[in-house]
């Protein structure tokens, strides 16, 4: 029986503003990915969501993100160097470490946000700059990359332990990374289509892109993003048919990376 993660970004408020069902959410998943301030989240919406990690057992997590509280991380920013950037990520990890520890939590693990992670999937330089940032922090801190990307790559040369992720709620190109937002069946909205999706990906130990093509990685762990109207039936969803399908859903630590 093989065990596999679902992750949700969460934390995703700012002030008053609330974004994503993370109650509910925290009742499904194993994972949190929590924001740190650049992209969403403030110190008072990290230090509920942490909590909230810890009082349902699920691993709590750094989202890094481009410094872009307007574009909710999700612009490109192409005039920063990696060394600039992985300060930038060195700081975001602070902050929520500082609240977790505050609390007694450990953080498990990293995840970058938005165009941040698709451009580091595909840029060996500020992949490997990233994975420094988190190694020098804590050696014990796992980064979720997407299968056969740079950020997988880098992981591993630099003696990180990466958890191989798919989306249930995105389109793949070609490449391997995320179809851009903008094209039209980017974003997938049934929360069915997605489970059917994420099982045949899993099984077939391959992210299966909009074209057909498919790329063989091994798959740790699926996410569903907190901020879709449609995130806790999916995720819900999701759940109940890896279950049925035989899978164990249980937080990365519990995974077995012998194989």
């Amino acid at each position: 029986m093989r065990t596999i993660d679902i992750n949700c970004d969460m934390g995703e408020g700012f002030g008053v503003y609330k974004l994503g069902d993370d109650e509910a959410m925290m009742s499904i998943v194993t994972s949190a990915n929590i924001a740190c301030g650049f992209h969403a989240g403030d110190p008072l919406v990290m230090h509920r969501t942490l909590a909230a990690a810890a009082a349902n057992g699920v691993n709590a997590g750094a989202h890094p993100s481009f410094l872009d509280l307007w574009g909710f991380g999700r612009r490109r920013i192409l005039d920063e160097s990696p060394e600039d950037i992985a300060k930038q990520i060195t700081y975001q990890i602070g902050a929520l470490g500082a609240l977790a520890a505050s609390q007694g939590i450990k953080l498990a693990h990293v995840k970058t946000h938005g165009s941040l992670g698709n451009m580091a999937a595909e840029d060996p330089a500020l992949a490997a700059a990233i994975t420094r940032a988190i190694a020098a922090l804590d050696s014990n801190l796992s980064f979720i990359v997407m299968p056969a990307m740079a950020t997988e790559k880098a992981a591993i040369n630099a003696g990180v332990k990466p958890i191989r992720e798919i989306y249930a709620d995105r389109a793949y190109a070609d490449t391997g990374n995320l179809l851009s937002r903008k094209l039209a069946g980017a974003v997938i909205h049934d929360p069915d289509l997605a489970a059917d999706r994420v099982l045949r990906m899993i099984e077939a130990e391959a992210v299966i892109c909009e074209s057909g093509k498919r790329i063989p990685g091994r798959i740790d762990s699926v996410c569903v993003h907190g901020d879709s109207p449609d995130a806790v039936s999916m995720a819900g969803r999701l759940r109940e048919r890896l279950e049925q399908a035989g899978y164990t859903v249980a937080p990365p630590s519990k995974v077995d990376k012998s194989s």
